[in-house]
């Protein structure tokens, strides 16, 4: 028990063949994996081990700084970590392996066919080396299985894990495959089914109830004397999924989500196949346990006055930096007011010399005692002053107080707009101000 918990298991993949490396100790290196993978990795795969090869984690980047330990590279236990070949080595052993497995399947057909045509009165003789070609070739027969999460299924495809209790659930409808691949997240996420006994690759007894609600109690290792019941209703054409957690006697709901059933529910879902019956399973992967299962965890810890168990502020400061590397200035500021672990990492040298230096050409040399938070607030501030002067410059000038002809006012008395009107029945009338113009249509009084 003292040896797995001091012991590290990978996956090591060459070849489009993957072995389990296990490594002793707290906190290996990467020259020790490297070590592990070039005396038991290469030979498995018919290279040498003088062969030059490098680590990867996803391909591209290599892990090369020796000096590293794996955990400073990012590595955990369980991870898959690629033997990055030459090409002429590549091809090579590709080469060779597939004529190893032509001539070890070959040799199988003809021992195939020798114990055919033996006599049945005595047994076949039998040899060490028949042995050994016998096992080779059902070991070679045999499908290397990958374990796999949800979040990694393509289009079409589904987990194992997933398989075996879409199968054992027997869904009867959309609704109730989903929330099968619900219960299958919470077991992705560590959470164990409680309250009743369930055996591994079935969904828990009494899950589903008549009228559309199910009932899911779970507990998790990180949050020992919480317990989690999960509610799901059919609300129309939604699923409504109510977190509440349980902590000392005290009910809190933490956490609630509306999911469609029709947006990761394929037609073919009466089938007894999850890869034809899901659809977009790494996006729901994501939806649920980022709104659902990793608040539980995290409400559940806070409540217990537990430290947190994973997310930004838990990783160690080389990881935290490299993060922060990749932000804008923006949102390394934004950070840094979160709280007083946030604005001490931000505060970092190393991390605002990067930054300057991502963001501005300097040409001159800059000391070692160089402040280059202050540098860079400097270098930003000028840059601000000169992309705002063109700009003011471009404007018209408009005159702070607009000039105002005032109009001439009508001289009185107004003549009369057409000739022969009331000014002409009453030429001593006193006329009184009136439009220049007289309305179109009958006089007033008209109709009388």
């Amino acid at each position: 028990m003292t040896d797995d918990l001091h012991s590290m298991k990978l996956r090591v993949r060459i070849n489009k063949q993957t072995r389990r490396v296990e490594l002793l100790g707290e906190d290996p290196s990467l020259l020790e994996l490297m070590d592990r993978v070039r005396d038991a990795v290469l030979p498995s795969a018919g290279l040498s081990g003088d062969t030059q090869f490098s680590l990867s984690l996803n391909g591209a980047e290599l892990l090369c700084d020796t000096r590293q330990t794996l955990s400073s590279c990012g590595v955990v236990s369980g991870d898959l970590v690629c033997v990055i070949l030459p090409e002429s080595v590549a091809a090579a052993s590709s080469t060779a392996s597939s004529r190893v497995s032509s001539s070890t399947e070959n040799q199988s057909m003809r021992e195939t066919t020798t114990s055919s045509q033996q006599p049945a009165s005595g047994p076949p003789p039998l040899t060490v080396s028949q042995d050994n070609s016998s096992i080779s070739a059902s070991s070679s027969s045999v499908p290397i299985w990958e374990p796999m999460l949800c979040s990694e299924a393509q289009e079409g495809e589904a987990p194992l894990s997933l398989e075996l209790v879409y199968h054992a659930a027997r869904p009867t409808s959309p609704s109730d495959a989903l929330v099968v691949a619900g219960h299958l997240l919470m077991l992705e996420t560590g959470f164990s089914a409680q309250g009743c006994e369930s055996k591994p690759g079935e969904m828990p007894a009494g899950w589903r109830s008549v009228g559309g609600v199910y009932k899911l109690q779970y507990c998790h290792p990180l949050c020992e004397g919480s317990v989690t019941m999960v509610v799901i209703t059919c609300m129309g054409p939604l699923l409504v999924m109510n977190a509440t957690l349980k902590v000392n006697e005290s009910i809190n709901t933490v956490g609630k989500l509306s999911v469609k059933p029709a947006s990761y529910v394929t037609e073919a879902w009466p089938g007894e196949s999850a890869a034809a019956a899901f659809k977009d399973l790494s996006k729901l992967s994501r939806l649920f346990k980022d709104q659902l299962a990793y608040p539980l965890i995290a409400a559940a810890r806070e409540a217990m006055s537990l430290p947190m168990a994973f997310g930004l502020a838990v990783l160690p400061l080389e990881l935290l930096l490299r993060v922060l590397r990749l932000l804008d200035v923006r949102s390394v500021v934004r950070l840094s007011a979160v709280c007083k672990h946030f604005h001490a990492c931000t505060a970092d040298s190393s991390l605002w010399r990067h930054l300057f230096h991502r963001d501005f050409s300097d040409p001159e040399p800059r000391p070692r005692d160089t402040d280059w938070r202050e540098l860079y607030k400097r270098f930003h501030r000028e840059f601000s002053d000169r992309r705002r002067v063109p700009w003011l410059s471009s404007l018209p000038h408009f005159p702070q107080h607009p000039i105002f002809i005032p109009q001439p006012l009508p001289s009185f008395p107004v003549p009369p707009g057409i000739i022969g009107g009331e000014y002409d029945q009453r030429p001593h009338f006193p006329l009184l101000p009136r439009r220049l113009y007289d309305p179109i249509g009958p006089p007033p009084g008209h109709h009388r």
